[in-house]
């Protein structure tokens, strides 16, 4: 067959081909339910450009202090108007995903305040900013107290530790949906929601901000539908549908997002100044795309959840749980697994096929982390890319694809790499 041609000039043997083709035979129904959430949330997004008015006008570029910037402006309204909150920061000025939480965090914390994280040890990044590990410039520094409640073993809320965690001083709660580098379940929205009117009972006045990284548009609702005060993400992750070259959004009540804007820019300043320096057309057509982006990077992850389920590996969701992110975690327990996984990737892209990632000490981590991704946009985890940190229990983090034929391909070869270095058999 020409397809079958078309793989094995790409280096997939026959009998790799053969086995994702009937995994994927399987998952008709799976990838109809993906496209029904796009079509609704395409739909959403299509709304709020319109009830803003956006017009060709918004794409024109500023510079210098971007006084009167029409298209920033509106475009954060219409992120206000998709995500349903009061207000919105959508800037390439955050940087990443990170540093959008630390603006959103000390924006909102002064010292003597307490952040409390009812959801584990956050992400390995975010350890810095707190100062769980010591760093310079740490909200432990300016004297902020950092206090968490694990989950319990089986990934529910330890609802009796955060009764008794949340005191007077405690400020602000941070919940991360996503897993980060642990094997624990993606939160659900609706679970998101019982854990932030649990906490509201107790306080009514703390402010509960969502690392929402990873999982704007896989749902029908976002975390501000249930309550969130604030919730913050990356425009290089899903909501910048592959286009955003670099950026981040902070979304949510108007005092926080008023906080948080004076700590991005200047206090006096906040969101009246920030040059959009041309961006602003791809930052909307982005998020034009992104519900249907995120279905392609949806399917990957559900194809690459049945593939390795298959294969005997441990697969963080498991081949039939309901996705809450596009994050697919596959445990090998040794790291010759994780290496060949993010080789197959990476020999999948379309930029930077020839290079053979390696691990090595990333800043920010405490292993050393090893990262595949062939990329348009440097670390845009939206794109095909997957990476993992060097230590047991050894799980890989796939997520990503800019089409479902990209995603498709990556775990094809992820498993041919597997199979040459016979760490599978077919």
């Amino acid at each position: 067959m020409e397809m079958d041609a078309m793989y094995e000039q790409l280096g997939i043997e026959k009998k790799v081909l053969e086995f994702g083709k009937e995994i994927e035979g399987l998952l008709s129904e799976r990838f109809a339910a993906i496209d029904e959430t796009a079509e609704y949330n395409q739909l959403k997004v299509i709304k709020a450009m319109q009830d803003n008015r956006v017009s060709d006008i918004h794409f024109a570029a500023t510079t210098g202090y971007g006084y009167n910037d029409l298209g920033r402006d509106t475009l954060e309204d219409v992120y206000a108007s998709v995500f349903h909150t009061e207000s919105a920061l959508v800037r390439p000025n955050l940087i990443s995903g990170t540093h959008a939480l630390h603006v959103a965090l000390s924006g909102n914390l002064r010292p003597g305040d307490e952040l409390l994280s009812p959801v584990g040890k956050p992400y390995d990044t975010l350890e810095e900013v707190i100062g769980i590990r010591e760093s310079a410039g740490s909200l432990k520094e300016y004297g902020v107290i950092y206090r968490q409640v694990d989950l319990l073993p089986d990934g529910s809320f330890d609802f009796d530790g955060i009764a008794a965690a949340v005191g007077e001083k405690t400020k602000l709660v941070t919940i991360q949906r996503s897993k980060g580098y642990a094997t624990r379940p993606t939160l659900s929205v609706e679970r998101i929601g019982q854990l932030i009117a649990f906490i509201k009972e107790r306080k009514p006045d703390v402010i509960c901000m969502v690392d929402n990284c990873y999982g704007e548009f896989v749902e029908r609702i976002e975390p501000a539908d249930v309550g969130a005060d604030m919730m913050v993400g990356s425009l290089i992750k899903n909501p910048g549908g592959g286009l955003a070259p670099i950026g981040g959004y902070i979304a949510g009540r108007k005092d926080c997002i008023d906080r948080a804007s004076y700590r991005l820019t200047a206090p006096g300043l906040g969101r009246e100044v920030g040059a959009s320096l041309g961006l602003n057309q791809s930052f909307y057509q982005g998020l034009f795309l992104a519900p249907t982006v995120v279905a392609g990077a949806l399917k990957g992850a559900v194809f690459a959840a049945n593939v390795y389920e298959k294969l005997g590996f441990s697969v963080v969701p498991n081949s039939t749980e309901s996705r809450h992110d596009i994050i697919q975690a596959v445990t090998f327990g040794k790291p010759e697994g994780v290496i060949a996984f993010c080789q197959g990737i990476q020999a999948a892209a379309p930029v930077d096929s020839f290079v053979t990632p390696e691990p090595w000490a990333m800043p920010g981590y405490d292993a050393p982390v090893i990262m595949a991704a062939g990329a348009f946009v440097q670390g845009a985890s939206i794109e095909l890319s997957a990476d993992g940190p060097i230590k047991p229990p050894y799980a890989v983090y796939f997520q990503g694809g800019l089409t479902w034929y990209h995603a498709k391909l990556g775990i094809l070869m992820s498993m041919q790499k597997l199979k040459d270095a016979g760490l599978i058999t077919l």
